[in-house]
């Protein structure tokens, strides 16, 4: 049913042309700064829906805000995962509350708004959901995961490629408290290798990391960047630990937690120093990056930044069903883009 939705969308005749040329998940465009326009949301099953809503309709909501108000909100979301499907009632009443009009289809939404936030918990139906926001040519952020597989996320940057339409996504743990003096300052030198660790409860329906292990992943290849060519992974009912080698010879682990005490952390080990990565900052810090790329079109997260980070957790599950063997992350992507081939 996903498939012949994608193709009824008109993508470049079907997206046909997609299996027939490179690759390319370019940059998002530089679009004319714009202002104060109207937000538009995806998906009511996340506290994510409702934080960002409550920061930006609040009457005395910075200026770094832009003036960007969410107005009106499609409370689509999983139609399985039990933990999401409970929440949408009540997030509806209170996002209500927040004097945003409730509408019945993403078609709907569109017709009332600017730009999109695509907050759906469950990432299965994103690339249904982003489809008609590309076609329409509204920028749009997708919150994690960006898809439910790697194959649809490699789908969903190129369709967002062919129909030139802008699109990011990040998990909030990137934008933690010593990241810039890390990465922007230099205070530990160039990074020589990280860690990183975060609750990783997972979900059948998901790749065991996408679910919710993204958030410590995301932390690490923000503090490594991108350049690993291979994982492997060692799982235990409470604990994961995926560790990576890039290609410079440098070692960045994840510690995925499901016991005991958990929380949001890691190391940064540099030429001149070692550095924890600092707190977790909640949401505020990846809103701002939202609004300003929706001001500008400009991602602050490549397209191939965040392939690499599900192209890694991808391949630390196949390193899981093989024992813990070393995986190639060059052979996990040919074969999700194989597959993203064959499906058109």
């Amino acid at each position: 049913m996903l498939r012949r939705t994608f193709i009824k969308a008109g993508a470049l005749t079907g997206m046909g042309m997609i299996a027939s040329r490179p690759l390319s998940f370019g940059q998002s465009r530089k679009l004319p700064v714009k202002e104060g326009l109207r937000v538009g949301i995806i998906g009511l099953d996340t506290s994510h829906a409702i934080a960002f809503t409550k920061t930006l309709n609040d009457e005395d909501a910075p200026p770094e805000y832009g003036g960007y108000k969410v107005v009106a909100a499609c409370p689509q979301g999983s139609k399985d995962i039990e933990s999401s499907v409970k929440r949408v009632p009540g997030y509806t009443e209170e996002i209500r509350k927040l004097g945003v009009e409730i509408v019945d289809s993403i078609p709907d939404l569109l017709k009332k708004t600017d730009v999109i936030l695509l907050e759906t918990n469950d990432g299965r139906p994103h690339l249904e959901q982003a489809i008609p926001v590309f076609k329409a040519g509204k920028t749009v952020f997708i919150d994690k995961p960006v898809a439910g597989t790697l194959t649809d996320a490699f789908n969903i940057f190129q369709a967002a490629e062919d129909f030139k339409t802008p699109v990011f996504s990040s998990s909030s743990l990137r934008y933690m408290s010593n990241m810039d003096d890390i990465l922007k300052n230099g205070s530990i030198g160039n990074v020589l290798g990280a860690e990183s660790f975060s609750p990783s409860p997972l979900e059948v329906t998901h790749p065991d990391f996408f679910w919710y292990g993204i958030h410590g992943i995301e932390a690490l290849f923000t503090v490594m960047g991108t350049g690993c060519q291979s994982v492997s992974r060692v799982s235990t009912p409470d604990t994961d630990v995926a560790v990576g080698v890039w290609e410079d010879n440098r070692i960045g682990t994840f510690r995925g937690l499901r016991a005991g005490k958990t929380g949001y952390g890691g190391y940064a080990f540099g030429e001149k120093g070692i550095k924890t990565l600092g707190d977790y900052n909640g949401y505020d810090p990846l809103l701002k990056e939202i609004i300003e790329f929706f001001r500008t079109g400009i991602a602050p997260v490549s397209p191939a930044e965040t392939l690499e980070i599900f192209t890694f957790m991808e391949a630390a599950d196949e390193s899981k069903r093989r024992g813990g063997a070393t995986v190639s992350l060059a052979e996990t992507k040919q074969e999700a883009m194989s597959r993203m081939k064959k499906s058109r």
